[in-house]
Parts: C-alpha cells; structure tokens; sequence
C-alpha cells in the first residue's frame, strides 16, 4: 500500500448546483484569500458559500455532512492566516448577511456574523458596561467567542451566558458558559467542529451613556498609539504566557529585548511600533509570515525558556486549521512537537533580565 498517497482533492463543480439551491445568491468561486485576509496574504479558494439564515446554515451543514465535504468556517478571518496555496476545500462564511443583535433590559442576544466594534458601541448606546475592552478588536463576534477574545487581559467569555452551535450534522447544540470551558484565549470551541452562531450575554446596565462612551474612546486612543495601523496585521501574534509575563515581560516587550524589533523576511516585518505586531509592508507571503513566528518562538525560547504559542491560525490548503506556530515549526524547524520549553531557572547569562 502507498503510504504517501495524498487525500483525494474536493472538486466544487460536482456540488455547485446544489450548493446555489442551498444558499441561493451565496455562492462565490475562486475567491481571493488575500481580500479577505487581515493580513492580506493568501492564494484563491476554489468555493466559498455565504449562508443568510440559520436555516439555510443547517441545510448547508446537513449536506456536507452526508457527502462527506471537507470545509472550513471563515468570519472575518482577523486571526486566521490562509496558506499561499489558497484553499481547495469549501469555505463557509459568515458576515453581515448573517448580524442580527437584540439588547433587552441587560441581557444581549446576538448572531454571530455581527463586527465586534459594532457590538461594543451598540452596547454603549444602551448604557451597558463591560464591553468596552472588544471596542477597538476588529473580527466578527464568532470569532471573538471562539478565541474567547478582548484587551486588556479580559475576555468575552466573562459575560456569555449560553452560546448556540451548528454541529456537522445540521443540528442545534447549547452551551451555558461553563460548559464553554473558557481559559485565556481559549475555549472548548477550538476543538470542535461545531459552527457558532448565535449567543446570549449578560452585561451591567449602568445607564452612564457618556463614561462608557469615554472608556471606550480610551482605550481606542491607547491602541492608536500602541499598535501598527496603517499597514495589514492580524492584531497581537502570541498569547501572553502567566508565567513569563511575570518573570520577563509581555510577549511584545520580550520580543523586542531579544533585538527582533523590525526584522524582517521578504515582505513581512515585525513591526517597529510593536513588537507582537507582525506587518505586511506590501508583498508579504504566508511562508515570510511563518519564518518570523518560528524565528521570534526560538530566539524567545533559547533567551528566556518560555515558549509562546500564537494566537493566530493557519488554514492550510486541504482546509485543516492549526495553530501557525505548529505550522511554522513544522516548515521552518525548531523543537519537535511534545518538547515544551522549561523557565529559564537563571537569567545570568541569558541577556534577558528578570522584572523585579
């Protein structure tokens, strides 16, 4: 038997009939990844699907299912990273034809396809306080829950109080917020198949339109100046790790006093302003992207111990999704898998001094 047999390859034409009657007006071919990419890097996907309703979304799900269709979910795609050799499986995306939200007294409802800052100000709006660390994070709220995402080390999952899911077979699935196993960006989503698609919140209605309001504008303020905006990113690159975060710094900081601040492969950068920031200064590719993950993970590793994962994942052709720094180390070297870095127990002699 042939071992290095590669997967069969989905081909879309068998299905696109059927897909149009599934989602009528919702069906794109060769689309360019790059567009849709915060990092604008990325080749063409064969198929993209656009479902406008719940109903349609579990339709959808229930064919794939029965033909056996590899397929990936994209949203905004803010903190996904799409392989130089675009996507031959089906994507499945989520925007604003799918944006409900509904605001009640302090309970919110929301679909998933709703753009994070829009929900933070509509929450503002409504006097309702504990959103404003979202305000400025650019994404759909699928993907806010999924990576359990915000600022300022807080995360949505503090005000979740059920969230609702498509699983692969086109049936509904609920989770109250413990079963949603929240961690600091993470949740048991990341390990699932199920789609999000709606979620229930609960907030403090304070009434106080206008300090919320200057909250917010705060921290928006402070992101201008701190992060890189005029050039394409994916946000902060690596989790803060607990730990390192109290012995060395967060991951930007540490960065930068391994003298990575501005290095560069091909067109991707680390940026100058900040240093968990990695930019596209104009023709960056995935592999330009990948390199620096896994130069800044051993550079970081060797000088301090402490390994840090990414926040950002990769989709690779196939459709598969795996955290970029595995696929960084996998293209470009470094540890094996399973071979976890320990704390440095000296920092003499790493250059790397210890906060006190």
């Amino acid at each position: 038997m042939d071992q290095q047999r590669k997967p069969e390859i989905f081909d879309y034409r068998s299905v696109l009939g059927d897909l149009r009657a599934l989602s009528p007006n919702g069906v794109f071919t060769n689309i360019d990844l790059a567009g849709l990419s915060r990092w604008r890097v990325g080749g063409r996907a064969d198929c993209v699907v656009a479902p406008r309703s719940l109903t349609e979304i579990r339709e959808l799900m229930g064919y794939i299912h029965r033909h056996g269709i590899p397929y990936v979910v994209l949203g905004s795609s803010s903190n996904l990273m799409f392989a130089d050799q675009g996507l031959r499986a089906l994507g499945v995306h989520f925007g604003a034809g799918f944006a409900d939200m509904r605001i009640s007294g302090s309970s919110v409802w929301s679909q998933s396809g709703v753009w994070v800052p829009e929900f933070a100000r509509r929450l503002a709006r409504s006097g309702l306080e504990g959103g404003e660390h979202i305000c400025g994070i650019p994404g759909t709220l699928g993907g806010l829950i999924y990576m359990n995402g915000g600022s300022q080390r807080k995360g949505i999952g503090d005000n979740i109080v059920e969230v609702t899911t498509v699983t692969p077979t086109g049936s509904l699935r609920r989770y109250d917020r413990k079963a949603c196993d929240f961690r600091y960006r993470r949740s048991c989503f990341q390990s699932s198949p199920e789609i999000i698609v709606e979620a229930r919140f609960e907030f403090t209605y304070t009434g106080q339109v206008g300090a919320i309001r200057r909250s917010m504008l705060e921290i928006l303020g402070q992101r201008r100046r701190k992060f890189p905006r005029k050039l394409p990113n994916c946000g902060s690159v690596f989790v803060s790790n607990p730990a390192m975060y109290e012995d060395y710094g967060p991951p930007g900081a540490v960065i930068e006093q391994c003298g990575l601040k501005g290095l560069r492969r091909g067109g991707a950068q680390v940026s100058s302003l900040h240093a968990n920031f990695i930019v596209n200064t104009g023709n960056a590719t995935a592999s330009d992207l990948l390199y620096l993950i896994e130069k800044i993970r051993t550079t970081v590793r060797h000088r301090t111990g402490y390994d840090m994962p990414s926040e950002v994942l990769y989709v690779t052709p196939e459709g598969r999704i795996v955290q970029a720094h595995e696929q960084a180390r996998q293209m470009f070297g470094g540890s094996p898998p399973g071979d976890e870095a320990q704390p440095h127990p000296d920092p003499v002699g790493t250059g790397m001094p210890r906060l006190v």
